[in-house]
């Protein structure tokens, strides 16, 4: 749906050069043209209108003087640096642009009818007088010379099936005779044309004998391929197609004249008729633009116009979906000197026209595709799009419908043909447009009454060629583009039009690289800018590449909606986004999980956005259109309409497209509260309101599915306070009821079942509520209805269930119908129910549907009988916290339940809170029993004084109390037990001795007198304790020494290892599980936990089994594949041991001091600080920074291959979780002050 838009058109007028121009060539390098006339030939540029060849043919005399020479063909030779010419007389002349030299290479006696070279300029083929085929290479070689017209078909000769020859079959009331007349005005002259691949050519010449024209084709090597059928009224005109699939030439009807099209073997396939009659035009020629998209169609009337001479006109022609579009007339009237002499296509720029008068002016015409569609933000904007086709405008209104072209939903007849159309860029009127004609005219369409015109209030000069022109209708900006891709913006705030150049924010000149073919004023993080594309599909925002690959683009509110070569359609914020931040966005089509991309079919275009709705128009390049709802555009769109509390669009929007109902209410959870009375009068459908609740689910979607490009004032559900489901659910049937419940009563009982937790009861009771109290209302719902879709939501069994919890028996009678339960399953148990006392029957029914909390409170009530069958239930159950809360505490059954919920606890290995409960229900001696086997010491000792004991008892618990707290080296406690309780400071002196806690054990030797100890126990025991130290000290620090330099080595030997693995195999080396995950993992299917790779097996095992093989990978045995990972782990543990040694240390050494050993406090003051000394020297030596850096991520967004393999030759790979403690260095407390500054 796409028009043809004139760029610009150069006109050159001041040409004087002698004769008249008969034929043309343009040179592509330099943009010059190349005539020869009856005289000379000539090169001049149309642009400047400068000179820069002249050379006479008639100086040479290879013209005659008096003008009546003929050249058939002139072409540029660019490889030779030459043009080649072809006179009527026979002579091909070669003429050396460098050396201005003419030479004549060949020359044929009988004159020459026309000369074409190949497309790759290899071969030329000439026609001469004789109606031969001469070809020759481009050096002017002979190669063959063959005759034209040829009684054989050719090489591609037809087989026949028996069914007759044509000449035999029925020819119309003309007659065999008419495919065999000649038509009046034909030229005899042969034409010829070659496909775009050089490979096949086609000639069309009159038959001798019949005077019909026939078309042959021949192949490179000028062997006939296959001649036409006989058509009746082929004309003379020939182009084929440069992709190749189609010849054009012209035929007329007796009714019509129309162009038709060959296939290669010479068979007719396909046509479109020209708006004229049989008799009005002669058709001169067809010109195929060089990529095959337009057809030229040259022409003049055969009647002459008012000064006896025919007019003259070029009709543009294109195709999609199978019909023929008239895109573009242009018409040169009578004058004689107005009237084209040549035309031709420029070779590199597919949509540029060369055109020369027989007055010597120079045209040429710049053409550019658009899609001419209203802009339009509003709603009351159709989405038009106009195509032109002749003298009608095909208008397609995408609001109401999409209608695939050729067809159209209006079609707008003019009384000439429309070479421009243009939409209104007015607010509320876009929907009017304006229509240039191919006769100067301009016509406005719709609205006529009301659409004015104002005369321009002053112009402007322009320096340059206007090529486009934008306008904004949001902030009123107009820019225009030159030719040479310079902007200006253009100011109308004053009484004058000004110009100014366009300037970015910093006051810089911005202008594009390149001209574009289309343009579009954006709005980009707050800044205009100008957006253009052009035809090699380059996207420019000022004067920045954003992208190389872009088929198409249109600019809709806040968004850049483009499509790409790659088949992608992207749809990005621009209001969120920068230069860069879009050229990022638009380097790759990788992200395939964005809502700004998608894929769509290869070649879319986009035609058409709707505005104010979600539907994107893409055409597809065989002409179909496909109607798209890009996810960012809905969702933007949805949130415009949730702003707007738009809820009955954004609803049937979102049901339609299968997003996510939960949107409505995650969008703005504040706002949709507090419109929820909107919301249901707008949806006005029990079926839409039942299918909202049922879409309901603990979840934001606002950051999970649909995040929001930008900060939006929606919060969380669990932000208000509650659960989200909860929260719509009770406000949503909170309003219900205050409206209309009985019309709202499905939705109401919806609302109870989709709660977090189903309040499947309330619903049931709505349900017996409908059937005691039936509705009146005609739209009212029975109980019959209800039931039937609480059925629906919720299983029959489930339901079934809770209408027994509601022990209402006529409730739980009308669902066990509904179900396909047999009678004799419900009706005993049922009976047997009615039969028991109220509270005992509530408990069976709790019981069985195992609500124990329930029934254990009805049991409760059913008294003393039943107290025996409530014990079993608790313990049963463990409901022993539940049970205490319903007895008194002075109660025997209070008293019975704590000891039953005692003995649970000594059972699971609480016994100290089983203690407290004995204790506290007066069950002393069974809780001292529970103290003392858990060693609660105090509690022990306090119960024993209360029930009390005697002191010999007494004194016997507290040494049993003591022996148990010595095993579990609690010293102090233990001394604490024996010097209170049991009286017996010795035994006390001694555990405190024994625990090394010095300082008490000189207070209870002073305490009690009993100095004797101090020569007996303690200074022995001092020196034992300074022994065993320094031994172990000393352990230690050849361990620790061992360890790290183990760990050096096997750091040294594994980075070898790695850096030989890249060099042989790459990262992806089957020998990569040698290497452990602190050192060499590489890849990240080494990067596995334990089930992967070989050790699949493992994952089969007993957790057991696992943490054994768990043990075995860290093992520190010298060669294992993770000996690195055990050293790491060994050196911590010793640096954590010794380093926790300080306070017990500092203890030893005052102790010692005390009774004079200075000397051994000073040497094991000093081994313990050259330790702890090596170890803080040691720290950074061992956990690397370059270790340390192992734990960061090699990969991401802006990772590359060469990024990331770099990575993994300079730094640590990442290593799994269980691993990561060993990688972090220890933290030692050296701010713990344990030296004495008293020692040496």
């Amino acid at each position: 749906m796409r028009n043809l838009s004139l760029l610009q058109r150069f006109k050159c007028v001041d040409l004087s050069f002698p004769g008249t121009p008969q034929c043309f060539s343009i040179r592509s390098e330099t943009g010059t043209v190349l005539v020869a006339s009856e005289l000379a030939i000539t090169e001049f540029d149309p642009r400047t209108q400068e000179v820069h060849k002249e050379v006479s043919l008639t100086a040479e005399d290879y013209l005659p003087e008096d003008g009546s020479g003929v050249v058939v063909a002139i072409q540029d030779l660019p490889d030779q640096e030459s043009v080649c010419v072809a006179t009527g007389s026979g002579d091909v002349i070669l003429y050396n642009l460098n050396t201005s030299q003419l030479e004549c290479v060949g020359s044929v006696e009988s004159g020459l009818t026309g000369m074409t070279w190949s497309p790759d300029q290899e071969l030329v083929t000439l026609t001469t007088g004789q109606e031969t085929i001469i070809m020759m290479t481009k050096d002017f070689e002979p190669i063959t010379e063959v005759a034209i017209n040829q009684d054989d078909f050719g090489e591609g000769k037809f087989i026949t099936v028996g069914w007759g020859k044509k000449e035999t079959q029925f020819h119309g009331s003309e007659g065999k005779q008419a495919h065999c007349s000649a038509l009046p005005n034909q030229l005899a002259a042969p034409r010829i044309t070659w496909r775009g691949d050089g490979q096949f050519f086609a000639v069309s010449t009159v038959c001798p004998q019949t005077g019909a024209r026939k078309v042959r084709i021949w192949n490179r090597e000028c062997v006939l391929q296959a001649t036409s059928e006989v058509v009746n009224g082929l004309e003379q005109p020939l182009c084929w197609r440069p992709s190749g699939s189609l010849i054009a030439s012209t035929q007329r009807h007796p009714n019509k004249h129309s162009v038709v099209f060959m296939e290669k073997n010479g068979l007719l396939h396909g046509d479109f008729n020209l708006p004229f009659g049989k008799e009005q035009v002669k058709v001169k020629e067809l010109l195929w633009n060089s990529d095959s998209t337009v057809l030229a169609v040259w022409m003049e009337d055969l009647k002459p116009g008012e000064n006896e001479h025919p007019n003259t006109f070029i009709q543009l022609w294109t195709v999609g979906n199978y019909h023929w579009y008239l895109k573009q007339s242009l018409h040169f009237g009578s004058e004689p000197l107005r009237a084209p002499a040549c035309v031709c296509w420029d070779p590199e720029k597919p949509l540029r026209l060369h055109l020369l008068t027989r007055g010597w002016v120079s045209y040429t015409y710049d053409w550019g595709w658009s899609t001419d569609r209203s802009h339009g933000t509003d709603c009351h904007d159709n989405a038009n799009v106009a195509v032109i086709d002749g003298d009608k405008i095909l208008l397609t209104t995408f609001r109401q419908c999409v209608i695939p072209p050729p067809m159209c939903a209006f079609e707008l007849q003019l009384p000439v043909p429309v070479n421009l159309v243009t939409f209104r860029s007015q607010a509320q009127r876009t929907n009017e447009l304006a229509a240039l004609t191919a006769d100067g005219h301009i016509y406005c369409l719709f609205f006529l009454n009301s659409w004015c015109w104002s005369f321009l209030r002053s112009d402007v000069p322009v320096d340059g060629f206007v090529i486009s022109l934008c306008h904004s209708l949001g902030n009123g900006t107009v820019a225009l583009q030159l030719d040479d891709g310079q902007i200006r913006k253009v100011h109308m705030d004053s009484s004058e039009l000004s110009l100014t150049e366009w300037k970015d924010s910093t006051g810089n000149i911005i202008n594009f690289p390149r001209p574009c073919v289309q343009t579009a004023l954006c709005t980009l993080s707050g800044e205009e800018h100008l957006i253009g594309l052009t035809e090699r599909s380059h996207l420019y925002i000022g004067d920045s590449l954003v992208a190389s690959n872009i088929s198409s683009f249109v600019v809709y509110d806040d968004f850049l909606l483009l499509t790409t070569h790659s088949h992608m359609c992207h749809c990005l914020n621009l209001s969120t986004l920068s230069i860069k931040g879009l050229q990022s966005a638009l380097s790759s089509d990788a992200h395939q999980n964005d809502e700004t991309v998608r894929k769509v079919e290869r070649g879319s275009r986009i035609v058409s956005v709707v505005p104010q709705d979600t539907r994107l128009i893409l055409q597809m390049p065989r002409g179909n259109l496909e109607t798209i709802h890009h996810q960012a555009l809905v969702l933007a769109q949805l949130r415009k309409w949730l702003d707007g509390l738009r809820f009955k669009d954004a609803f049937e929007c979102m049901r339609k497209l299968r997003i996510n109902l939960n949107l409505i209410y995650d969008h703005n959870p504040t706002v949709f509260l507090a419109n929820i009375e909107m919301f249901l009068k707008q949806i006005d459908s029990i079926n839409y309101i039942n299918l909202f609740l049922t879409e309901l689910k603990e979840e934001d979607t606002t950051t999970t599915m649909y995040p929001s490009p930008s900060h939006s004032a929606s919060s969380s559900a669990s932000g208000k306070g509650g659960k989200k489901v909860d929260i719509i659910c009770d406000a949503l049937r909170s309003t219900m009821e205050t409206l209309d419940p009985q019309k709202y009563c499905l939705c109401i009982l919806t609302s109870h079942v989709r709660k977090t937790t189903p309040e499947l009861e309330l619903a049931l009771q709505k349900v017996h509520e409908l059937r005691v109290n039936p509705p009146s209302g005609s739209s009212s719902v029975s109980a019959e209805e209800a039931l039937k879709y609480l059925l629906f939501l919720v299983n029959v069994n489930e339901l079934y269930e809770h209408s027994l919890g509601t022990y209402d028996f006529d409730l739980v009678l009308m669902v066990a119908e509904k179900s396909q339960k047999d009678p004799k399953e419900y009706l005993p148990f049922l009976n047997m129910l009615k039969t028991l006392e109220p509270n005992y029957q509530r408990y069976t029914i709790d019981k069985h549907l195992k609500r124990y909390r329930k029934a254990l409170h009805h049991l409760s009530k059913c008294g003393e009988e039943h107290f025996t069958e409530l014990l079993n239930l608790v313990k049963d159950q463990r409901l022993y916290s539940d049970a205490l809360e319903l007895y008194s505490l002075n109660s025997e059954q209070y008293k019975t339940l704590s000891v039953a919920y005692a003995e649970h606890l000594v059972e699971q290995q609480q016994a100290e809170q089983a203690g407290l409960l004995l204790w506290r229900c007066g069950e002393n001696a069974r809780a001292l029993q529970a103290f003392v086997s858990c060693t609660s010491w105090r509690n022990a000792l306090a119960v024993a004084t209360h029930i009390p004991l005697p002191p010999e008892q007494l004194a016997l618990l507290a040494r049993d109390l003591a022996e148990k707290l010595l095993e579990a080296r609690r010293h102090k406690q233990a001394a604490l037990c024996l010097e209170q309780y049991a009286k017996d400071c010795e035994e006390a002196i001694s555990a405190l001795i024994q625990g090394a806690a010095w300082e008490e054990a000189l207070r209870l030797i002073y305490l009690y007198n009993r100095q004797d100890i101090i020569e007996t126990d303690l200074k022995s025991a001092l020196l034992d304790a300074h022994s065993n130290q320094t031994s172990f000290l000393e352990s230690q620090k050849a361990l620790f020494i061992r360890h790290k330099n183990r760990l050096a080595v096997v750091q040294e030997l594994k980075a070898k290892a790695r850096l030989e693995l890249f060099d042989e195999d790459g990262p992806d080396c089957a020998d990569a599980e040698l290497y452990s995950e602190a050192s060499s993992v590489l890849t990240g299917s080494h990067l596995g936990s334990k089930y992967s790779r070989s050790n699949s097996r493992i994952s089969s095992r007993s957790s057991k089994n696992r943490r054994k093989a768990e043990g075995k990978k860290h093992s520190l045995k010298e060669g294992s594949p993770f000996e690195d990972i055990a050293l790491l782990n060994a050196l911590t543990q010793i640096i954590t041991i010794v380093d926790k040694m300080r306070e017990e240390v500092h203890s030893l050494l005052k102790a010692l001091v005390l009774f004079q050993f200075d000397g051994a406090a000073s040497s094991l003051q000093r081994d313990y600080g050259e330790l702890l000394q090596l170890m803080e020297t040691a720290l950074p030596e061992i956990w690397t920074d370059n270790l340390q850096q192992g734990q960061t991520p090699l990969t991401g967004p802006n990772s590359t291959a060469n990024s990331i393999m770099a990575s993994f030759q300079q730094q640590r790979p990442a290593v799994p979780q269980q691993d990561t403690e060993a990688l972090t260095a220890p933290k030692m407390r050296i701010a713990v002050k344990w030296k004495l500054s008293i020692l040496k």
